[in-house]
């Protein structure tokens, strides 16, 4: 396992759980002595058992699988990456950017584990065709935490950058108190709002404390990593084909059904810079690709389907119409990635480990389908029309 400097990598550097919707908050607490009573999260992973995870991975991978230390949080935790395959079409996955969003980093570290080790046909045709960057945790403070945002003071983001003196802060930035979480003595920010289209972009006082349609900042620590990885494999490559962000979402049903959602998909983010509603983002129409986005999300939706009449059936279409640049999937949809969402039910509810089996095999089996259908090229053959019979969420 290589480990980068901390040092050298700072220098160079989404409703309760609905990821990509603007987060939402339970009510605060009017006594600052109320009981805070954190959800919880057993048989989950915890940063040092994706150290252990990881290393075991890399180890016995016979050389398939790469770990790095892509950089540090803001209370130092590691930010891996983990590499797998040498192929020209680039796939960047990440999980737990929202720390109490916990099925995806399970469900990635089978992956890699799965792509690395299996020799079938189809695990080594991926590894041919692809390159497959996983960041698994990206948010290891708010993982620790058990929260949606990180652990960082307005008054660190000032250190950092000073030109910031008087500026108020973000409209991300957490310091409320409620039956779960007590941000007002450890604040934070919601990290998925702290992205911008503009991959060198240096934050400035004017931009604050923005909002939710407008992008982000990259003050974080965890926000820049993502971002310079991104930036690395944009150089090595020319471009990061697919980018795919593993989410939660709170407990729903289908649209004019009972059936209650596994998971949700959605490809779309900000509104079409060819289109007059997406004019404020002209500048990104020559890369931006949507009929990609929604091609990738067939396949997902396809590989799930074909498990039959199951629990892993009830796929449904992520809320659209959506302009949230400062997310990271809004974000690399402008510099030109084919973009996916997976929002699983739920957040840190006790499911039961059954539960929890069948929505990590959920994650699986879409992405997986994914990256079979961008090995083979048969993503480009999918029906773009399939994307809008996707059954809608019921929220």
């Amino acid at each position: 396992m290589k480990l980068i400097g901390k040092v050298a990598l700072l220098s160079g550097a989404i409703l309760l759980g609905a990821g990509a919707l603007s987060p939402a908050v339970n009510p605060p607490l009017t006594s600052e002595a109320a009981e805070i009573k954190k959800p919880p999260v057993s048989g989950f992973i915890s940063h040092d058992e994706l150290t252990r995870e990881l290393t075991q991975i890399e180890r016995t991978s016979n050389g398939n699988v790469q770990v790095e230390v892509a950089g540090y949080s803001n209370q130092g935790r590691e930010i891996y990456t983990a590499t797998v395959g040498t192929g020209d079409k680039v796939v960047l996955i990440q999980s737990e950017i929202h720390g109490n969003e916990k099925v995806g980093t399970k469900a990635l570290l089978d992956m890699v584990k799965k792509i690395g080790k299996n020799n079938s046909p189809e695990m080594r045709q991926l590894r041919e065709e692809l390159t497959i960057v996983a960041i698994p945790m990206m948010n290891p403070d708010g993982s620790e935490l058990n929260r949606r945002g990180n652990e960082m003071t307005w008054e660190e983001v000032i250190e950092e950058f000073p030109q910031l003196e008087g500026a108020q802060p973000t409209w991300n930035y957490y310091t409320y108190v409620n039956q779960y979480w007590d941000y007002a003595s450890q604040p934070g920010f919601d990290v998925n709002r702290d992205f911008n289209p503009n991959l060198d972009y240096v934050p400035q006082p004017q931009d604050f404390p923005g909002n939710s349609s407008q992008a982000g900042w990259f003050i974080t620590p965890e926000s820049q990593t993502v971002r310079d990885v991104y930036k690395n494999l944009q150089e090595q490559f020319g471009t990061v084909d697919v980018f795919i962000d593993l989410h939660h979402q709170g407990e729903y049903v289908i649209e004019g059904t009972d059936d209650p959602v596994t998971l949700s998909l959605s490809g779309l983010f900000v509104p079409n810079p060819s289109t007059p509603e997406g004019e404020k983002y002209r500048q990104y129409a020559d890369q931006y690709n949507e009929e990609f986005s929604k091609q990738l999300n067939v396949a997902a939706y396809n590989a799930l389907q074909e498990m039959g009449n199951s629990p892993f059936g009830n796929i449904s279409l992520y809320p659209q119409g959506l302009d949230l640049p400062g997310t990271a999937l809004g974000t690399f949809a402008l510099n030109g990635s084919g973009t996916v969402l997976f929002e699983i039910t739920g957040q840190t509810q006790n499911f039961g480990q059954k539960k929890m089996g069948q929505l990590t095999k959920a994650v699986e089996t879409g992405v997986l389908g994914i990256l079979n259908s961008v090995a083979t090229g048969e993503v480009h053959e999918l029906d773009v029309e399939d994307y809008d019979e996707i059954p809608l969420t019921e929220r």
